[in-house]
Order: structure tokens, then sequence, then C-alpha cells
């Protein structure tokens, strides 16, 4: 195996500026382009550049990757399924493909009781699902999500997401009915308090300050939330976080939907990030790893709720029969090959060369956490906590063209998802260049 990185030409090589200026021309510049990466293939953890350039992948594609670029047993399903036929409306007629990728889910979800899925083309998707669903089986109209979340760019999922004023600005007015309230975010607690000794007051403000004094709790439908929050920072709620807000939820009969369209499929070393604070969802959306990079989202819940009629919700290209090829072979190599397991192996030695870094780095302010799904949290100086954005920025751009691909989240949060096949030694050849950027960027002041 070749040492990689492997940089032939400073990126962006001139095929990647010729593509980048070809593609400002024609393609909707509506989307944040990190830095000009120009893929032209990828396999495990290694993806190369029209310039013959190769990189670890710390991005994972944008997370949607946890089993590496063209896993072999992921191909071959899709090549099997190409074979038979590409598509014929699950929603209205029956194929065997579907079914069988919905068992397999229902499995590895959370909860005992009997579930059904709901299958659309995406993470926003799954979210209008379960939003729709949810407001059909309690006939209620609103819903309580968080600060910092995201839960999509569609209207509905918009409504939910509270994580940049880009991502709202002139869309209002938005799908009503949906009230925030902060998260538990400890580094920056919004209520300037300190864990344990707060008590969880985050949990008990939206009762005593939201459904006590002007959110009626008898009508909202569900909490909306993400176990760790992806866009927001990578941030992750302290142990009893969960449990408290699923009393709080029992209390008053709201239902509990997670987003676990980031987290999931194996990423924190579980199948589903809730499992580790030890609740069950009524509600789980799945999307971007489940289906190896093909357009698949899932939204599975009780049997008790689906019980909304016939032609009340659809979708015409949902469950497609090679997106269901290639998930049923993720979640085969998920477990087959213990990915699990490596997530969290490797986790725990990335959190751990992390918080040694912080320990004497000046301007690493946090590490945080769960498997394969670390953020690094840059900061001006640890007393005023200031996020040093700039810096963020310079360290993902320049371990780029070093070679380690990676990307930010939050106002200033270095996002570490690389798949969950990677090695220790891809591991450290990637943590090398990041945390070496990151002390040339504290160097420079």
């Amino acid at each position: 195996m070749p040492d990689y990185p492997r940089i032939v030409v400073t990126p962006p090589g001139p095929k990647a500026r010729e593509l980048a200026k070809r593609d400002e021309t024609v393609i909707s510049q509506s989307f944040v382009r990190w830095y000009p990466l120009a893929i032209q293939s990828g396999k495990g953890c290694i993806i190369r550049d029209v310039d013959d350039n190769e990189y670890i992948d710390f991005n994972s594609g944008l997370v949607c990757l946890n089993v590496g670029h063209n896993h072999p047993k992921v191909i071959e399903g899709v090549k099997s399924q190409l074979d038979r036929f590409l598509h014929y409306s699950v929603t209205d007629f029956l194929y065997r493909e579907v079914v069988d990728v919905a068992e397999k889910i229902v499995k590895i979800t959370p909860g005992k009781w009997q579930k059904k899925v709901f299958f659309g083309n995406s993470g926003a998707e799954a979210i209008e699902a379960g939003a729709k669903l949810a407001r059909w089986h309690t006939r209620k109209q609103l819903y309580i999500s968080f600060i910092s979340a995201f839960h999509g760019r569609t209207f509905g999922g918009m409504s939910f997401t509270a994580s940049k004023p880009v991502q709202r600005r002139y869309f209002f007015p938005l799908v009503p009915g949906v009230t925030h309230v902060p998260y538990g975010y400890c580094y920056r607690c919004p209520f300037k308090l300190t864990y344990p000794d707060c008590h969880y007051w985050c949990i008990d403000f939206i009762d005593e300050y939201v459904l006590q004094k002007y959110i009626p709790p008898e009508e909202v439908a569900a909490f909306v939330f993400e176990p760790i929050q992806g866009e927001g920072g990578y941030i992750v709620p302290p142990p009893e976080y969960f449990q408290k807000l699923k009393k709080l939820a029992d209390k008053y009969g709201i239902l509990m939907m997670d987003d676990e369209v980031q987290a999931g499929m194996g990423r924190t070393g579980k199948w589903f990030a809730i499992e580790h604070w030890g609740i069950t969802p009524d509600i789980i959306c799945i999307a971007k790893s489940i289906a190896a990079g093909l357009p698949l989202g899932a939204m599975v819940a009780r049997k008790t709720l689906m019980d909304w009629e016939g032609g009340s919700h659809a979708s015409t290209f949902g469950g497609n029969p090679v997106s269901c090829a290639a998930a049923s072979a993720v979640m085969d190599v998920i477990e087959q090959e213990h990915l699990r397991e490596n997530a969290t192996k490797q986790g725990v030695y990335i959190m751990k060369r992390l918080r040694e870094l912080k320990e004497e780095s000046v301007i690493v302010g946090d590490v945080r956490g769960k498997g394969l799904m670390i953020g690094i949290e840059l900061v001006k100086d640890k007393t005023s906590k200031k996020p040093a954005a700039k810096k963020a920025e310079e360290v993902m751009t320049r371990s780029w063209k070093r070679g380690v691909v990676v990307i930010t989240c939050g106002k200033s949060t270095i996002r570490i998802v690389p798949p969950l096949i990677i090695t220790r030694e891809l591991v450290d050849a990637g943590l090398d260049v990041i945390e070496d950027e990151i002390r040339q960027a504290e160097k420079q002041g």
C-alpha cells in the first residue's frame, strides 16, 4: 500500500481549476463549496482528484460513506440489481428489495415493539415524513426543536433548522408551529451555567418557561432533535440529557422524533447515536450513510403510530431498488466487518490524541464526540472562548492542500468523520496533518 496522502500538484491543480470555471457557469451556486476539490475516483478511505492527487478522506463524502468508497460488497449488490430492474415505484406496487431492507432496518433500530418504515430519497424527506406522521397520528399542530439544529433545507426541514441564518434568510414565512429552545451545549451554555452544577436547567427551562408559559403542551406533537448536533458544531449533550427530555415528553404525551441522518448507521460506535443515552425514540429518521452515497432516506416509527391512510404520504422514487440493494449491503458490511467496534476503537484513540493537543494548545477550546463523529472547536483564547472561525477555515484549507479532506461545522469546529473502515495508519497520517496545521495557526496569532 503506497503512503497517503500523495500530492503531486498543489491543489487546486489545472484540471480542477478548469472544472471549477465550468461549474460556476452552469451549476446553481446556492450551496457552499468548501474548497475546489474535484473528485475523480475513490477507494476505501482514499479519494483521487482530477489532477491525480490522492487524499485521506476525513469527510466520508459528507458522512455518507460509512463503509468507505466503492466497497466491493456494495458494488456487487448494486450491479446485481442493475441487471434486474431500476425502478417501479414502491408506493404504487410491490417488490421484494424494499421489503428486505425494511426488515433489516426494523431489526437494528432501537425499540422492541413492532415498527414500520417509510422510504424517501434524502434526510430532508425523512424529516418531512416524520413530521407529517407525528401531526397525523396525534392531531396536534406544534413542534419543539432546538437551537443549532439542522434538519434539512426543504420548507419543513428548514422550519426545524436553527443552525445558521443563511439557511433561512429570505425564505419566511416558514411552516408555522415550530418553537426552538436551547440545546445541551455545555461548552457554551446559553444560560451561562456549568455542568453538573446546572442540574440540567436546559431541560427544566423547556418545562417551566416554554410549556408552562406560552406553548400549550397538549398541542405539541413532537420534540424534533439530533442526538449529536451536526451542522451546529458536533455538539454532544451531557449524560442524562435525553433521559430527562424523554421524561418530560412522557409527562405531556409528546413524541420523540430522532434525526439520525448524520449520526446513525454505526457512526458513533452504535447503530444509532441515541442508544448512548439509553432511550427509545418514537420516530427515527435515517439517510446519508444508509445507502453508501445513493439517494435513500428512511423514516421508522412504532407500528401503532403508522396509522395514516393510503394517499396521505408517498414518494415516487423512495425505496428505489438500486438504493435498497446498496443499503442491504451497507448493513451487512457494518455487521460482518465489525465497523461499529472499529468506530469505537479508532474514536477513542483519536479523542486521546486530540485531548492531548487541547492541553498544549491555546486555541483548541473543546474536543468532543462519540465513535468517529468528533469535533475540534477552535477559539481565539480559552478564557473568552470567542470562536476562531478564520483559523478553523485556514486549518481546513491547508489540510486539504496537504492531502487530508476535512470541513468545518458550527462557527469554528473542525469535524473528524472518516469512513468506519479506517485503519490506525491512516488515522495517524490524517491527524498528523491536521494537528500540525492547528499548531501553525496558533503560531500565527
